[in-house]
């Protein structure tokens, strides 16, 4: 009997906003940039990969290699992914 596994992804066991926003702020403040990239795409996926390429322009493989975590996109690119997903960053002192 075989097992069947699929990827691992931490939105799938969070109950609310709140919860997303918070492992999104952690995820930001990590010294290594592409931690709070592999977060976004965890967000991504559960939001719908090809919903979210329909709304920024970018093609679903462009998404994938971008919040892989492997590449270092450009900031535009990201932006465009956050506004698809209705996530704003915020500045503050």
């Amino acid at each position: 009997m075989a097992i069947e596994l699929k990827p691992y992804n931490p939105i799938e066991f969070f109950h609310n906003e709140e919860e997303i926003v918070s492992y999104l702020n952690e995820a930001y403040a990590d010294d290594d940039s592409s931690v709070f990239l592999v977060a976004l795409g965890h967000i991504a996926k559960t939001k719908g990969m090809a919903n979210l390429a329909k709304i920024t322009g970018l093609n679903r493989e462009s998404l994938y290699k971008a919040l892989s975590g492997e590449t270092q996109p450009r900031w535009d690119t990201v932006q465009r992914i956050m506004k698809g997903l209705k996530i704003n960053l915020k500045a503050v002192a």
